[in-house]
């Protein structure tokens, strides 16, 4: 993976996590924070896409590292509403 390939997906990472947030109705951070979020994201929804046997919707391949981006999307909201839910209200 080159240093651009890894660019465009912290790109990818980081609209998927933005898109997350706003899902749920939540900006906590900036744009590492949405990053990270969009990774982590992509890691709940590959495991839930594969746990519950549904097909791979709408993938970008970069440099060889398949990115999901519906199942990063739904991922990152579960994500940010799991924190929502753990952090108490101000």
């Amino acid at each position: 993976m080159t240093f651009m390939e890894f660019l465009v997906l912290l790109l990818i990472a980081g609209v998927c996590g933005a898109l997350g947030q706003a899902i749920v109705g939540t900006s906590r951070g900036g744009c590492l924070v949405a990053i990270a979020v969009g990774f982590v994201g992509a890691a709940i929804g590959i495991w839930l896409a594969r746990a519950l046997a549904l097909p791979a919707i709408f993938t970008v391949d970069i440099g060889g590292t398949v990115f999901p981006l519906v199942w990063s999307i739904v991922g990152a909201a579960l994500f940010v509403a799991m924190i929502q839910m753990a952090v108490r209200p101000r």
